[in-house]
């Protein structure tokens, strides 16, 4: 798996309430983009990566773990994590309503298993064209799906911001899971909203398909966001599949 990572602030916001965590050996990936006043929201979203990485850690998944299997472990992951939010939350007055988005990747047998609570994004790149594979827990996408409005209105809709699931908002949490078969170079996008709020799909498509380093793809759809006005924090990790990956 070739891998690369980049996290940045963006040119409008004082700080960087993004948080991603690698971790090479277990070959999982989590992404996380945190909300609250002050600094809840970077508390949050670094908490939420922490906890994850750390059970994972104390308890590593098996390598031939199922896809059940490994939807029983990142559900109670994160879980856990929701409550530790939560604590958080209600034992310090200056992180009440702290919260954040997740996307947790995880490679196993020839799958990416991908769990995933709010708006940040993982997207699978193949043969040139660019899937969204999670779905946005917002509320605009929730009347794009009844048919009350159309993906066009819902970008200037405005209440387009708000997120309609998060870690840490609600005791009980409902993370979706989706399991997609991986190919020789592929490409696994996972990403804030501060990218694919400012990028449009063709244009990561123009990166992606340059065929460049993970690192350099990453730190190259970061400047374009940052071109495009760089509104929101923006954080990236991108995941080559190999011939190693497929044949293990």
């Amino acid at each position: 798996m070739l891998v690369g990572f980049k996290s940045d602030k963006g040119l409008k916001r004082f700080n960087n309430e993004d948080a991603c965590f690698v971790l090479l050996n277990d070959r999982v990936y989590i992404v996380a983009d945190g909300v609250g006043g002050n600094n809840s929201g970077e508390i949050a979203s670094r908490t939420a990566v922490n906890e994850i990485a750390k059970a994972i850690v104390e308890t590593p998944l098996p390598e031939a773990a199922s896809g059940e299997e490994v939807r029983g472990f990142f559900e109670e992951c994160v879980k856990n994590t929701n409550l530790t939010i939560l604590n958080m939350s209600s034992t310090h007055i200056e992180n009440k309503g702290m919260a954040t988005t997740l996307v947790i990747v995880c490679i196993r047998n020839n799958h990416g298993y991908i769990i995933n609570v709010g708006d940040s994004r993982a997207y699978i790149y193949r043969k040139g064209l660019l899937k969204q594979i999670t779905e946005d827990h917002t509320y605009v996408n929730t009347l794009v799906k009844a048919g009350i409005i159309s993906e066009e209105e819902a970008l200037t809709h405005e209440n387009k911001n708000m997120i309609t699931r998060a870690v840490g908002a609600d005791i009980d949490i409902e993370p979706d899971f989706f399991d997609v078969e991986i190919k020789e170079d592929d490409i696994i996008l996972i990403c804030t909203d501060g990218l694919y709020g400012e990028v449009e799909d063709y244009e990561i498509c123009q990166v992606l398909q340059e065929n460049q380093g993970m690192s350099d793809t990453c730190t190259k759809l970061v400047s374009l966001a940052n071109d495009h006005g760089g509104h929101d924090n923006i954080t990236i990790i991108c995941l080559k599949v190999t011939e190693e990956d497929i044949n293990e």
